[in-house]
């Protein structure tokens, strides 16, 4: 078995068959890196020849070994080694949610070894993950989503194709990567649909509201009288100045443009429309299950982190229906 087969086998795995975004195959590279650095050093103090650790990652972001002992090095560690491992990161000052997301990551990897044979049972099972701190995700009124909307001058192109994102953003609880993934054709304006791909190329469909169709279609005018037609990507939905494929990058930068402009919290970011639809949706009496299902969560657990923020839409039920309230 090669140096680093084992971690290119994993890498293929999360590419081809959890279908993982290369921002996400980027933080699992950089986990299993850090880890093998940990092992490499955990050999030198322990006076083993053993050298683990990647030296470089190929064009893909996944890391490559140096050592040959990397493969029987991982294979041969305990669940000592692990805890060794996150008290290591607790010493560096890592918070909990990132011990956590490296936790997960050691996680899949062993789970993945043990599936593929390579290991009889997994050294992180007896693990427990370490127990987070409540952040609840921050989300806009809708008062202050209006204010955001009414920034962009609608009265070119790139204004109006700025309106319809966020618009977009907000009416349908959108990822910005599903976002800017969107084409032409994922637009049903007649059934007032869009058309989705989520994380690990799940499909879904998503209700649109009439005001987002409507700032959509304002933006196509534009496009479509635009003399620089011809060399747009005739593909994407949401394109730069340049006629290509709109990053997710140039969202955030187009947001942080119009959060200037309305005075509000510059910490606010794309998915925080995302937060706000989901938070709104169930204050006004929306099921959890099809917000669930809105936002393309697999979990029902991830919807629920959007009940902390309604607590006092619950309040004001509560008062209104509790029969010991009435008295």
């Amino acid at each position: 078995m090669q140096d680093s087969q084992l971690l290119h086998e994993f890498h293929d795995y999360l590419i081809y068959e959890k279908h993982f975004s290369q921002h996400t195959l980027k933080c699992y590279s950089a986990d299993l890196k850090q880890y093998a650095e940990f092992l490499g050093s955990q050999s030198s103090s322990s006076g083993d020849d053993t050298t683990t650790g990647f030296q470089s990652t190929d064009q893909n972001g996944a890391a490559t070994a140096t050592a040959t002992d990397l493969t029987s090095t991982i294979l041969k560690v305990d669940v000592n080694t692990i805890r060794a491992f996150l008290a290591h990161l607790n010493e560096q000052s890592y918070s909990k949610s990132t011990s956590a997301r490296k936790l997960a990551t050691l996680r899949s990897f062993y789970k993945f070894l043990v599936r593929r044979g390579h290991l009889s049972s997994s050294p992180v099972s007896a693990i427990r993950t370490p127990k987070q701190e409540k952040r609840l995700p921050l989300f806009l009124t809708p008062e202050q989503i209006n204010t955001l909307l009414n920034c962009p001058n609608t009265n070119d192109m790139l204004g109006a194709r700025d309106r319809s994102i966020m618009e977009t953003l907000y009416s349908s609880g959108l990822r910005v990567s599903e976002l800017v993934a969107l084409n032409l054709t994922d637009v049903d304006f007649l059934g007032e649909v869009i058309h989705i791909v989520g994380k690990g190329k799940k499909e879904r469909l998503a209700p649109i509201g009439s005001s987002a169709l409507q700032a959509i279609q304002h933006y196509l005018t534009f496009r479509d009288k635009d003399p620089r037609k011809p060399n747009f990507d005739p593909n994407a939905l949401f394109i730069n100045k340049h006629g290509k494929r709109l990053s997710t990058r140039s969202v955030r930068r187009k947001l942080d443009k119009y959060l200037l402009q309305a005075g509000l919290d510059p910490r606010i970011s794309p998915h925080t429309l995302r937060h706000s639809f989901a938070t709104h949706m169930l204050n006004n009496g929306a099921d959890l299950r099809v917000v669930q299902d809105l936002l393309g969560h697999q979990s029902l657990s991830t919807t629920q982190i959007y009940t902390h923020l309604t607590t006092n839409k619950m309040k004001d039920i509560y008062d209104s229906s509790h029969p010991r309230d009435q008295i």
